[in-house]
């Protein structure tokens, strides 16, 4: 059985360099998170041919995250030259005779703009260049999805506590003193008879309905069903890692939304305390599943 596949982070940083034909380059990768698969890259003139190769590497590896790709090329040693135009040098020559003037002095027709070039190595760039610069943003690709794993295990781990926090807080709701049938039939009765203080024409019927809202407003066993159920597929989703995030974040809205219904249900002080604190956990819990993939 293969094991599951590994729950990586969205944010992480990679560099890698390499070297030849007389050049030196360096390779920077930054990931953050985002909604999709997102690569921007930014490099010398003349290597934007790279990118859809630079895509298909990393959609190879990385299912999710905005990721900005930096490469920086230099020239090792002093590999300038000088170029000059001997074409328009000659014209400018035949002109100068043509019209009569004297042989024009060489360092006045070289400092005419256009003239004499500074070229930086070979114009053109050699073969099997892109080859070897693929091949060192291989290795950034994989040092970074190599961060992204690291910090996703640790994202993981504070997850799975989270998780454990909320579990034991439902089931510190689900034993709370408030929730016992004494409880509540004491609240109902204290509530009832406030009701019949407040209107002497308070009929049965209406009594009876009051009493049934009040009953119904006081329960959380569906509230706290749920809470457990979401635990379990929480705990799924970690096992099963990969690309879970999407899904996480969906859970952590059910969580929110459950804390919150508990809060407004609770009419007892230790049973908002309760309710608060796992609106506090679900917040921290829904915070770190945002940097997952």
């Amino acid at each position: 059985m293969s094991p599951a596949p590994a729950i990586q982070s969205m944010t992480g940083f990679a560099r890698a360099e390499g070297s030849a034909f007389g050049l030196r380059w360096t390779w920077e990768l930054r990931s953050v998170n985002g909604k999709s698969l997102d690569l921007r890259f930014r490099g010398p003139p003349g290597t934007d041919q790279l990118e859809p190769f630079l895509r298909e590497r990393v959609a190879a590896k990385i299912v999710r995250g905005s990721i900005q790709a930096n490469l920086t090329v230099q020239r090792e040693g002093n590999a300038s030259s000088v170029r000059i135009d001997r074409a328009a040098l000659a014209e400018l020559v035949a002109v100068a005779r043509e019209l009569g003037q004297a042989e024009p002095a060489i360092d006045r027709l070289l400092a005419i703009r256009g003239i004499v070039e500074i070229v930086e190595g070979d114009p053109e760039p050699p073969a099997g260049l892109n080859e070897a610069l693929l091949a060192t943003f291989d290795l950034a690709v994989a040092d970074l999805a190599a961060v992204r794993h690291s910090e996703g295990v640790a994202i993981a781990k504070v997850l799975s506590a989270r998780i454990d926090r909320i579990e034991a807080l439902a089931a510190e709701a689900e034993r709370h003193p408030s929730r016992t049938a004494e409880a509540i039939r004491l609240r109902l009765s204290e509530q009832v008879a406030a009701l019949l203080g407040a209107t002497a024409a308070l009929d049965r019927d209406r009594l009876h309905q009051e009493a049934m809202l009040l009953a119904a407003r006081a329960d959380i066993r569906e509230e706290l069903d749920r809470l457990v159920a979401h635990v379990a597929a929480a705990r799924g989703l970690l096992a099963e890692g990969g690309a879970v995030g999407r899904r996480l974040d969906f859970l952590a809205q059910e969580f929110n939304r459950e804390s919150n219904t508990l809060c407004a249900k609770a009419n007892d002080r230790g049973l908002t305390a309760i309710g608060l604190e796992l609106k506090a956990t679900v917040d921290q819990f829904r915070e770190q599943v945002q940097n997952l993939e």
